[in-house]
């Protein structure tokens, strides 16, 4: 094996019960699906050494690198409010650690790659359409401005996994500034491991809070990412679908793109996720599901925060970062520059305006100001009497027409990866066309700007195309 990265491990440094060590399983016949040339470059990758068969042995499993340390990390989680004390990488492998030129520390890891000790009876595959999925929708997110993980490469296996039925299966090579988890700090928590506390809160301030010390400034760093975090998707009508705790991450990234989907219509009770059947993980109960979770993150650093009260008031805080960033992203989605008593209910009135008229969320905001917002809607007057507020708003700023259509422009995407064209491109996919994939790979790349051969991708979904569940990729 000739393929060196330049790995340094500093997780696989940490005590070995946070990890077992293991090589992924091979494949029989790998194949390129898609490189991600940008964000090879920003790791200080050679793209050309990636994608020759020695590259694409590796990303395939088939190969480990110099310098990598392959392991499977340990971790606990409260799924659908339910505990469980041992989850883990099920279908993952840390490959290792690289420290991009500009100094940051990115994991890269393989998510398809062959059973671990965590798989819990699973084969620790993964089939082509989820790792499709997650390429799309993970670099739209980050194309959207939105802290998330990243997808390096996909490729195919050869070979089949079995779920609804025979499926191709694939790898997706995924990259995260950590995989730390709430449900880590969980999984030692439950076991009344002080020092395995203590060496994970030291590990992630250093990683992740360069500059704080304690596990209360810990907290306290995660519960302002995450504020941030949802007041994000918040803006731009993502829905996580499975807000886990060991789906939230410490750096404040969003991890793991089984059942989401972006909205269409709008309804803040909208869920599309196959497995919530009770809506724990709506649109609009994202804001509470995550305090809640960082509670449970809260609750498991007690012991090395000492003080309870010091604990709640700052858990008490993140409802008003939260309302604060949401007013922020919202106040921007409407053209607004400033910030007025009365705007956050000029938003929310839009919004409820929105789920009784089943206006799409992403080209109604795109559209504000012209005929085509108004057309949104059911009954579009509806629209007609929110808009005289809203322009007598934009008055008391002095807003011309030309500067609020450019504030609109760049608040509110043109394009989004909507659940049915992301089913369109991995039907295509499956069959062996990746044109599709590529196209609206391409098209989520600049979601601010679309250009005119793309225009179709704008459009929400007809009756007949409607894709109501989505599903958990494992």
């Amino acid at each position: 094996m000739s393929l060196d990265l330049p790995f340094d491990n500093s997780y696989g440094r940490l005590p070995e019960r946070f990890y077992t060590r293991l090589g992924p399983t091979p494949v029989s016949k790998p194949g390129l699906v898609a490189i991600n040339a940008p964000l090879a470059e920003r790791l200080g990758l050679d793209t050309a050494n990636l994608t020759s068969p020695d590259g694409i042995a590796v990303l395939a499993g088939n190969s480990v690198p110099g310098g990598a340390d392959p392991l499977a990390q340990v971790y606990a989680g409260h799924q659908f409010g339910n505990f469980v004390p041992q989850l883990g990488d099920g279908r993952a492998l840390l490959l290792g650690e690289v420290v991009a030129p500009d100094g940051v520390r990115f994991d890269i890891q393989l998510k398809g790659s062959g059973p671990t000790p965590y798989s819990r009876m699973g084969d620790g595959r993964a089939w082509l359409g989820p790792v499709m999925r997650e390429y799309l929708v993970s670099e739209a997110m980050a194309a959207l401005g939105i802290p998330t993980t990243r997808a390096l490469a996909a490729v195919t296996t050869g070979e089949t996994v079995v779920r609804e039925g025979a499926m191709p299966g694939a790898v997706l090579t995924r990259i995260a500034t950590s995989h730390i988890r709430v449900g880590t700090f969980q999984f030692f928590a439950a076991r009344d491991d002080r020092d395995a506390l203590e060496a994970l809160v030291a590990h992630a301030l250093e990683r992740h809070y360069p500059g704080r010390t304690t596990a209360l400034e810990l907290l306290e760093g995660v519960i302002e990412r995450q504020a941030r975090l949802i007041a994000s998707w918040m803006g731009v009508g993502f829905v996580h679908g499975v807000m886990n705790t060991d789906n939230m991450t410490i750096s404040g990234e969003t991890i793991d793109y089984g059942p989401c989907a972006f909205l269409d219509s709008y309804h803040p009770m909208r869920v599309f996720s196959s497995i919530d059947h009770a809506g724990r993980y709506a649109y609009g109960r994202q804001p509470d599901v995550a305090m809640w979770d960082l509670a449970q993150l809260a609750i498991s650093l007690l012991p090395l925060i000492g003080n309870t009260e010091q604990a709640q008031t700052a858990l008490d805080r993140f409802p008003e970062l939260f309302r604060s960033a949401w007013s922020g992203v919202f106040r921007a989605k409407l053209g607004l520059a400033t910030a007025e008593d009365g705007d956050d209910e000029l938003a929310r009135d839009l919004l409820d305006r929105m789920a009784d008229g089943q206006a799409d969320f992403t080209n109604t905001f795109r559209a504000l100001g012209t005929p085509a917002a108004r057309d949104e809607f059911l009954d579009p007057t509806a629209y007609d009497d929110w808009e005289a507020a809203w322009n007598a708003r934009l008055l008391s700023e002095g807003v011309t027409s030309v500067d609020r259509a450019a504030r609109i422009a760049a608040a509110n995407p043109a394009v989004i990866p909507r659940t049915h064209r992301i089913e369109q491109a991995i039907q295509a996919g499956v069959a062996g066309d990746f044109g599709p994939f590529t196209r609206l790979h391409k098209a989520l790349s600049t979601p601010y700007e679309i250009a005119r051969e793309n225009l179709d991708l704008t459009r929400a979904p007809l009756a007949d195309e409607i894709v109501p569940r989505t599903f958990c990729g494992t």
